[in-house]
């Protein structure tokens, strides 16, 4: 049993090194397109055209792709948006390509397991917001849609994202020669990017830890769970079926489902498999709660049937494509000691080195001039916070949202009750 565990822990920090250059990068170019463009014009961009709907779709496609990859703050983000008067498709298409379209999530799947599933990654966003845009109304109809924004009006939106846009351009530093001068931009690009850490720090060390531990079962047990031997297209069905079952099962979301993938890759799933594993990430069991918390129970399970329907399509669709363009991976698997490969001096060291060196500069801004949120526990930056002035002293915070929360406490004797629950509803929602 200690061998066991001490395998699963070592292939673990193994895989975690691999990709480490790959996840700061990732999260850093996340953080300045976050920090950089104003969520005002966005949501205005999301609202508009309602006569023409592929637009906004494709508005939220495109800045989807440039946002967070965290599964929890993309559902957060698209609540906020369908509030505010985005479409159905717009507000999903926003959530899938959050998660399908990312920067980090393409690097990581590079490296650990081939170009092929990172160039399948990206297709396979596209390919589901388009079945997503075409079947939405089959399983949501607009009775449903109304009943579901009255519900999200009323749902506690949690922490939002800090966007600089506003401010730099009030400060007569607009463009990106005023940004990438400002060390205040960048103090907010370094506040989103310690913030997605914080929201998926745990989500990304389930991964690696699941994937660790999940390396150490034998390969005939993976075979059981997938048809190899029947005839074209059984297995590629079965796989794209099984594999975000699998998903929903681990609860693992966002970046952290990809060392997990690599580990079922060497094990015997198919290559349908593996995409519709990795695109279930916004149907796992946790999100599906929050669904339900934020647009009621109808809702919530008919865009997470529509969901996974559009996803085990997608994986079929992008493996047939694949296939006819003799893209898919052929011949023997990569083995474990490929995924978990060892640390030597090469240049995934060199790498590692400048991204932790990266890593450390942008927590350093953070820190720089900051205070503490007392309800959510984030630091925020003094020239930019919230302020409330309190017998005991002034009070900084990240958001109105947060400041209303700690009015509301103080109200009623509840400030301490406050600080808790709103640490838990950051830590969940992002």
């Amino acid at each position: 049993m200690l061998d066991v565990i001490w395998h699963g822990v070592r292939d673990a920090l193994l895989m975690a090194w691999e990709v480490w250059w790959a996840l700061v990068a990732g999260f850093a170019i996340s953080a300045i397109v976050q920090a950089w463009v104003p969520r005002a014009r966005i949501e205005r961009a999301l609202g508009a055209s309602p006569g023409h709907p592929v637009a906004p779709v494709a508005r939220a496609t495109a800045l989807g792709a440039a946002s967070s990859s965290c599964s929890y703050a993309a559902v957060a983000i698209a609540r906020s948006l369908f509030d505010k008067g985005a479409s159905l498709t717009a507000a999903l298409a926003f959530q899938f390509a959050s998660t399908n379209l990312v920067w980090e999530l393409g690097l990581v799947l590079w490296v650990l397991i081939g170009w092929q599933f990172a160039v399948a990654e990206y297709v396979g966003g596209i390919v589901m917001i388009v079945l997503m845009a075409i079947a939405a109304r089959a399983f949501v109809s607009r009775s449903v849609e109304r009943e579901a924004r009255a519900k999200a009006r009323e749902a506690d939106p949690g922490h939002q994202h800090h966007s600089a846009g506003g401010e730099l351009e009030v400060c007569g530093e607009s463009g990106w020669r005023g940004r990438l001068t400002s060390v205040q931009a960048w103090s907010d690009v370094a506040h989103n990017f310690r913030g997605d850490w914080q929201m998926l720090w745990r989500e990304i060390a389930i991964g690696f830890v699941l994937a660790g531990f999940i390396a150490q079962v034998p390969d005939h047990v993976f075979r059981l769970l997938f048809i190899h031997s029947a005839p074209a297209p059984l297995p590629a069905i079965e796989n794209a079926v099984v594999g975000p079952v699998i998903a929903v099962l681990s609860f693992v979301c966002s970046v952290g489902n990809v060392p997990l993938a690599a580990v079922l890759w060497s094990g015997g799933i198919g290559f349908s498999g593996v995409l519709a594993f990795l695109f279930a990430d916004l149907i796992v069991l946790p999100i599906i709660a929050i669904y339900r918390k934020y647009y009621g129970g109808r809702f919530a399970w008919r865009i997470t049937a529509l969901m996974f329907v559009t996803m085990v399509a997608a994986a079929l669709i992008v493996d047939g494509i694949f296939s006819l363009l003799g893209w898919v991976p052929s011949g023997p698997r990569p083995s474990r000691a490929h995924v978990f490969a060892s640390i030597g001096l090469d240049y995934k060291l060199w790498l590692n080195l400048a991204a932790t060196i990266v890593f450390a500069v942008l927590t350093w801004l953070t820190l720089r001039r900051g205070a503490v949120d007392p309800v959510c526990g984030m630091r925020v930056d003094r020239a930019t916070a919230v302020v409330r002035h309190t017998p005991s002293g002034t009070r900084y915070f990240c958001s109105e949202h947060c400041a209303a929360r700690f009015d509301g406490g103080a109200a009623h004797g509840e400030a301490g009750a406050a600080h808790g629950d709103g640490g838990a509803t950051h830590a969940h929602v992002g």
